[in-house]
């Protein structure tokens, strides 16, 4: 990921902080066929490894379940994107050399991968992944609410993966590079958006 370092932001609590908010992940690996991405929602435990450890599960006929153990990966989280106008910049009035473009958020862990083909552990996945997504709807689901024979059945058509992190790349593309009163004027212009807030904390980011 092209990285200017007026973007990178390197607090693994920040990074940490976005990868829950925004579970759903793209994990990309290269195997027999080229390079191949899924999207699955994964869990971070950041008590294990030094970075953090991605938990989740994909369909046994996913390519994913075949992939070789211990394969280098690579996991992308994006965060809260906008698109920005040229037009609500102070100062396109002023010179009106401005040009359109994207801010946005995002967090690549690389690491590696590891299958996962038990029962108990795959049990314990979904039970922590559905109460992690749950916990906050007025009339939560639970894994036990369903039939166990049923739940049994689902759990052998799936496969566990597990991804020890090694590092962890962030990027806030957030109007750091625009001068003070082009963040201000986006601010108010997206004011009530959440990007305004992020261009807002720009400057704390490190």
């Amino acid at each position: 990921m092209y990285l200017p370092k007026h973007f990178a932001v390197s607090d693994p609590a920040r990074l940490h902080d976005l990868m829950r908010a925004f579970p759903l992940a793209t994990v990309v690996t290269h195997g027999p066929d080229g390079l191949e991405a899924n999207h699955v929602p994964l869990l971070l435990d950041t008590e294990a490894g030094p970075h953090g450890t991605l938990r989740g599960h994909v369909a046994r006929g996913n390519p994913l379940a075949r992939q070789t153990v211990d394969s280098e990966i690579l996991v992308i989280f994006q965060g809260h994107e906008c698109y920005i106008s040229p037009s609500n910049y102070a100062t396109k009035a002023e010179h009106g050399k401005v040009v359109p473009t994207w801010n946005y958020c995002a967090v690549h862990a690389h690491g590696r991968l590891q299958l996962v083909d038990d029962t108990d552990w795959l049990l314990a996945q979904l039970t922590a992944l559905t109460a992690e997504h749950e916990g906050g709807l007025a009339k939560p689901w639970a894994v036990g609410d369903a039939p166990a024979d049923y739940i049994e059945k689902m759990l052998g058509a799936i496969v566990g993966i597990e991804i020890s992190i090694d590092r962890l790349i962030g990027k806030w593309k957030v109007s750091q590079n625009q001068p003070a009163v082009n963040q201000a004027s986006l601010v108010e212009a997206l004011a009530g958006q959440p990007m305004a807030g992020l261009i807002r904390e720009g400057a704390s980011f490190k």
